[in-house]
């Protein structure tokens, strides 16, 4: 909670302030770790809002209260597996001093997709995900800084910590977000286009370059071996999946969206 406490939340990118409990990211350029040949190397990104923490056990429990189907005794298998919320078994998800302030894991997309859209928000896309972790401490874009790359490499290369922290008490970068790297990975809207180009033999060499002594090669950014990790994960991934180490946070767009029809 100190840490949180010392540090300023930086302004706005632009126009009206984002709801509470989110930080506007700026628009901005992200360039993927595969491109297609003639394809632009970096991919545009509008500003969005997203939230400042990762979604805590603690405000998951309050929205398996409130949508019972979503609850670890009632979820149905083809949405979630079997490890789905099981830290909930031997502790409590709503007490603070247990894991309540921690980033809720062991969740599917499904579930964690549910919850956002019960928030009047959504999932961000891979895109708007890998924008806004770009950013360092002091920096929109932290990937030409050595120190940092370094630092998130390092992270991603250690085993899965047995207690995570709290959200409060990770580390902050430019947009005012916290904990994007270093705590848990984290779902994004379309993970699974990941490897997809849309005709399949395209992405059976988009898989070979990721799997591959070519993958290294074939990257716009060879050096970049975190972005190597979350891509595999990602493509490895089904979306009743659930891990220890995979949480998730919301985005929403920043003009309002629009309600959908009932």
């Amino acid at each position: 909670m100190a840490l949180a406490a010392a540090l300023a939340i930086p302004a706005p990118a632009s126009g009206v302030e984002p709801p509470d409990g989110m930080v506007r990211v700026g628009a901005g350029a992200y360039t993927p770790l595969f491109t297609d040949a003639g394809a632009a190397a970096a991919i545009s990104v509008r500003a969005f809002n997203l939230d400042r923490y990762p979604v805590t056990n603690a405000e998951f429990a309050v929205f398996t209260r409130a949508e019972p189907r979503w609850s670890p005794e009632s979820i149905k298998p083809v949405f979630a597996d079997a490890a789905y919320l099981e830290q909930w078994r031997s502790h409590d998800p709503s007490d603070p001093d247990d894991i309540g302030h921690q980033p809720v894991t062991n969740v599917s997309w499904f579930a964690a997709r549910a919850y956002c859209k019960a928030q009047g928000k959504r999932l961000p896309s891979l895109d708007e995900w890998e924008h806004a972790a770009s950013a360092s401490e002091d920096s929109p874009n932290g990937t030409d800084n050595a120190a940092f790359r370094s630092r998130i490499l390092e992270w991603y290369s250690k085993p899965a910590i047995t207690r995570l922290p709290d959200v409060e008490d990770t580390w902050r970068n430019h947009w005012g977000a916290y904990g994007m790297h270093g705590v848990v990975w984290e779902l994004v809207d379309d993970f699974n286009t990941a490897l997809v180009s849309g005709e399949s033999r395209g992405d059976a060499a988009l898989e070979n370059k990721l799997y591959c002594g070519a993958g290294a090669a074939a990257a716009v950014d060879p050096s970049d071996y975190a972005a190597f990790m979350r891509y595999a994960m990602r493509s490895s991934y089904e979306a009743k999946s659930t891990l220890r180490s995979l949480g998730f946070r919301c985005a929403a767009d920043v003009e309002p969206m629009e309600k959908e029809s009932p």
